[in-house]
């Protein structure tokens, strides 16, 4: 009796290609139809482990960690200078799915930069900003701008020390006007200082003085007559 044998399924060509197009493991360079370059690792087809990457359009430059086709880990971003042609670092720190997460550092210019912690490419949490015209922020920040209790320090070592809204000085406060040799204590709004008392502070070592010296004002009661002013403030600013 004759025996049938069933003819073996044979595999298309365009599936044994595409398994051994599959990228795994480390490759030397993978270029995308769009001229971006990658060298690094790779898993199941995405950038996976340490790489970098180079896209054409902008010129940036990423070394660092990547997690299933996305910067997340530690990493640096480098974009080139247009003056000098060279790159200059812009971001060190770490990432979360593509966006600055955790701490790091973000150089805004030459001698402008912000060391602290970020939130989806945002300086979120704790950080420190110092700006090209020689001021420095240190304190909480949310949204990108100084947000909770902070300190900004003046290039002319005038200082605020108090809490801030939105990238303005809102809430409770001290201004210490060191050239001066006074000090303001009060409340801000938006800020402008809406109510408070000044004291002269270091008036001996300032570099420019006042001409005479506070007087004292004899209150019974300083405090209370603070309070009671805020309070009306406050109960204002409800009733608009």
């Amino acid at each position: 009796m004759p025996v049938s044998k069933c003819p073996k399924k044979t595999e298309p060509l365009w599936k044994e290609w595409d398994r051994k197009a599959q990228k795994n493991g480390l490759r030397q360079q993978v270029h995308a139809v769009n001229g971006d370059r990658y060298v690094g690792e790779w898993k199941d087809n995405m950038k996976h482990g340490k790489g970098t990457k180079v896209w054409k359009k902008k010129g940036a430059i990423y070394e660092g960690d990547w997690k299933f086709g996305k910067r997340d880990g530690y990493g640096t971003l480098s974009l080139p200078d247009q003056e000098t042609g060279k790159y200059r670092r812009v971001y060190s720190g770490w990432w979360k799915g593509n966006k600055k997460s955790g701490y790091g550092i973000q150089f805004f210019g030459p001698k402008e930069y912000y060391e602290g912690e970020w939130c989806g490419n945002q300086r979120s949490g704790w950080g420190r900003m110092y700006y090209s015209n020689g001021d420095i922020y240190e304190g909480q920040w949310l949204n990108d701008k100084p947000h909770g209790e902070g300190m900004l320090r003046l290039k002319n070592r005038n200082r605020y020390e108090g809490y801030w809204e939105r990238g303005m000085k809102n809430g409770t406060g001290r201004f210490f006007h060191l050239d001066h040799g006074q000090l303001f204590e009060g409340f801000w709004v938006d800020d402008v200082a809406k109510c408070g008392t000044m004291i002269d502070f270091g008036r001996d070592e300032a570099p420019e003085p006042t001409q005479f010296p506070i007087p004292q004002v004899k209150i019974v009661d300083p405090d209370g007559v603070l309070e009671e002013a805020l309070a009306k403030f406050k109960k204002t600013e409800e009733g608009e």
